[in-house]
């Protein structure tokens, strides 16, 4: 068993996790389905696979009846809602950004991540280069902006969410 960071929400947050979690326990019987979850983590923005939705229940599940009660999901998802201490300054990602925006016009383009992750001796293939740009691109313009270039290096940096 691994230890667990304890993490402290406050009563909104607690508060505002209850009501999302009501939301989608749909029969009330205070525990979220295989279904039920995944409708909640799409809710959220998030794209679990298959497995990944099995996983994210196993680790969830800590009383291993298939469901995920209230304060399991309290456990799982408290580590993402606490704002993460990024390894790197803003000015360190400012730097890095430039970088890879090699036109300096406020975004990273597929061409200019491929060129910069070539200089630095790794080459992408294009899935590679699309399933990075994807992953990055949240508003879904096919550039990646600062914004998105931190969250990216920031998460990439804590990314344990997934397997």
């Amino acid at each position: 068993m691994s230890k667990k960071h304890v993490v402290k929400l406050d009563e909104e947050q607690i508060a505002e996790l209850r009501e999302i979690f009501r939301t989608f326990d749909r029969n009330n019987d205070g525990s979220l389905t295989q279904l039920e979850l995944s409708s909640l983590l799409r809710s959220l923005g998030l794209k679990p696979s298959p497995d990944q939705l099995e996983v994210f229940i196993q680790r969830a599940d800590t009383n291993n009846n298939g469901l995920v009660e209230f304060s399991e999901f309290v456990a799982l998802v408290a580590p993402e809602l606490l704002p993460a201490k990024s390894p790197y300054t803003e000015e360190q990602l400012r730097q890095l950004f430039r970088m890879f925006d090699r036109d300096g016009n406020g975004f990273i383009t597929a061409a200019e991540l491929a060129h910069s992750m070539a200089k630095l001796g790794h080459a992408l293939t294009a899935e590679e280069l699309t399933g990075m740009i994807r992953e990055a691109d949240t508003d879904g313009d096919g550039m990646i902006n600062f914004q998105e270039f931190s969250h990216a290096i920031t998460s990439a940096a804590f990314d344990n969410s997934w397997p």
